[in-house]
Order: structure tokens, then sequence, then C-alpha cells
């Protein structure tokens, strides 16, 4: 008598399709380099964040702090450093965010578009949120101290990413994504908990904002082959 083979199960179409569907939301090597790379770096450090002493990551969130002492001093190390931290940890939900919207953008308007979006976004809503603060300083409005703060995280490019990732969902998906957005971080911002973060959330997603023709022009391209 001989052995039976394994059997081979049928999946259906429909479950095929909704698999399919989920993994496109997750980063790989091949389809989003740059959304697998940096995920992987975060992964990293927060491990370190996670396992490291209190007081030696407190030293390090300081020195990549993007305040304006350090923006002054050393502006290119601080950007890039404090885009190296998750602020809440791995936990956080910008970590989640991080994925599927970096995912999502990647996939639709190519590499290095969403490596643009990511980074401008990050710079520029940084920028934005801490000239102001030196300003005031210089001009006598606000004391010394405030040129010294704890800012850093993946924030502001996560934001922008979302902003710009909106403009290539459906009108529905679209407005939904915004408003559940921007009605949130309004929240934060009457509730002045951190006015600057809530603010520079809310200048970062309109720089996506103003992101759509360049990431529609890609997505476009892509799509047609």
């Amino acid at each position: 008598m001989g052995t039976a083979g394994p059997v081979a199960v049928a999946v259906p179409d429909g479950l095929r399709r909704c698999r399919q569907r989920l993994a496109r939301l997750l980063p790989t090597p091949a389809a989003t380099p740059f959304t697998f790379a940096y995920g992987t770096l975060l992964l990293v450090t927060s491990a370190v964040a996670r396992y490291a002493g209190p007081a030696v990551m407190d030293a390090v969130y300081r020195g990549s702090s993007t305040d304006v002492a350090h923006l002054v001093r050393t502006p290119l190390p601080v950007l890039a450093g404090s885009a190296l931290w998750i602020a809440g940890g791995i936990a956080s939900p910008y970590s989640l965010c991080f994925l599927l919207v970096l995912t999502g953008l990647e996939r639709r308007t190519g590499t290095l578009r969403a490596a643009c979006v990511f980074l401008y976004g990050h710079v520029l809503a940084t920028l934005a949120t801490e000239v102001p603060v030196g300003l005031a300083v210089l001009a006598g409005r606000l004391p010394d101290s405030s040129l010294h703060r704890l800012d850093y995280g993946i924030s502001f490019g996560v934001a922008a990413s979302l902003g710009a990732l909106a403009g290539l969902l459906r009108p529905w998906a679209r407005w939904s994504v915004l408003a559940v957005f921007v009605g949130a971080a309004l929240s934060d911002l009457l509730t002045l908990a951190d006015p600057m973060t809530s603010a520079g959330h809310l200048i970062a997603v309109t720089l996506g904002v103003a992101a759509w023709p360049a990431v529609r022009r890609g997505s476009a391209r892509r799509a047609e082959g």
C-alpha cells in the first residue's frame, strides 16, 4: 500500500486577498527599504532605551534634544539624533503610526519621496517651533531657560507623512484621517500640556498636505509602471 501524500488545502480567494492586503501594511526590505531600515533602527534604539539606566538615557535624550541652544551650536547632529528615538518608547502610538503611515506612503510614492517627506517634516516643523522661542528670548519675552528643553522623537516626521499620505487616499478616508489627527492635536494644544509639540504636529501635518502635488506625481508614475 502506498503512502498518501500531503493534502493540499485550498485557500479561498477572499482570504488570500485579505492576507495580501494585511501584508502590504507592513514594511519589507524589497518593497519599502526606507521604512524597513528606519523601523529596524528605531527598534534597536527603543531596546537600548528600555534596558539602559535612567541616568544614561536622560543624558542621551538631553544631548539629542532639538532645543534652541542645541540648534544654534550643533543643528545637524541634534536634528539627526532626535529622530533616533521614539518619545514614549516602543509602546507609543507613534510607533504603530510610523509603520503603517510610512509603509503606505513609500509603497505609493517610492522610497526617495517618502524619505524626503518624513525628513522635511521633521526638520521644518522643529525649526518652526523652536525659532520663535529663540526670537522671543532675544526680545526679552521669554526667560533664558526657554532655550533649554527636552524635545526629541519622530512624531513631526510621522505627522508630515500622514498629511502627505492623506492626499493619496479616497476623499472620505482622506478627510476622516485629517479630521481625527487635527482634532486630537487641537485638543492637546488647548490643554496646554505641551503646546510647542502640539503646534509642531499641526505644522507638520500641514507640511504634509503641502506635499500632495509631489506625492501624487510619484504615485502616478509608479502606477504607470
